[in-house]
């Protein structure tokens, strides 16, 4: 009962040597990446288009590069015919204002002119068209005139008829001679003018001008007047 118990003896060395691994979490991280890239792979190759060559990119790349300059190029063009654009848009703005003052000072001109006429000497016969005033100027062998003219009735609305020169003067050795001038095209509206010149035959003088006006060549007087020439 006594006895001494056997010894035992504790040896370091006679421990069984536990192996150390990877962690589990590091080896499921591992394992998911590792499936993760090959699925990327797998539709990038399957799904995806196909991925360009160093060639291909650097055509790729000079397209984009050359697209973009032509871009440029083109908002540059589309700036300068806008600024072209607004310019011409300025200039017929200043036209029509220049325009309008214009006719404003076209109607105020017209209304002086009517005003003057009114003022001349009224024509004695009193015809459905009325020669106001004449001036007449030999020049030479040229006869030069300037009559006004009055209408009545017809308002402002162009009416045309011929307009009839008939002189009376004297010819060479002092012997009496009517010229009858060529008929002149006349268009008219409420009063107006018409200047003109004609040849005068050689050796003529004359001295009292018959101005007619007609319907039409031959046709019907409507107005005439006689003025002496100085």
């Amino acid at each position: 009962m006594f006895a001494r118990s056997p010894a035992i003896v504790l040896d370091s060395y006679s421990r069984r040597r536990t192996r150390r691994g990877l962690p589990r979490w590091l080896l499921l991280v591992l394992t998911g990446m590792l499936v993760g890239a090959g699925a990327v792979i797998g539709v990038q190759e399957r799904w995806l288009p196909p991925r360009l060559s160093a060639d291909a990119s650097s055509r790729l790349t000079s397209a984009y590069e050359a697209a973009d300059r032509e871009r440029t190029q083109l908002r540059l063009q589309r700036e300068d015919i806008a600024r072209r654009l607004q310019q011409a848009n300025d200039e017929v703005a200043a036209l029509k204002q220049a325009d309008a003052v214009q006719q404003r000072t076209l109607a105020t001109l017209r209304d002086d002119v009517a005003t003057l006429v009114d003022a001349l000497p009224p024509d004695p016969r009193a015809g459905v068209v009325q020669l106001r005033a004449a001036r007449f100027k030999v020049e030479g062998r040229q006869l030069a005139w300037d009559i006004v003219l009055t209408r009545e009735r017809g308002g402002d609305r162009p009416w045309k008829g011929v307009l009839q020169l008939v002189l009376n003067g004297t010819a060479a050795g002092n012997d009496a001679s009517t010229v009858k001038l060529d008929p002149v095209a006349l268009s008219l509206g409420r009063h107006g003018s018409v200047r003109g010149s004609q040849p005068l035959p050689a050796g003529f003088q004359p001295q009292q001008a018959t101005v007619q006006v007609l319907d039409r060549p031959q046709g019907q007087v409507l107005g005439l007047r006689v003025w002496n020439l100085r």
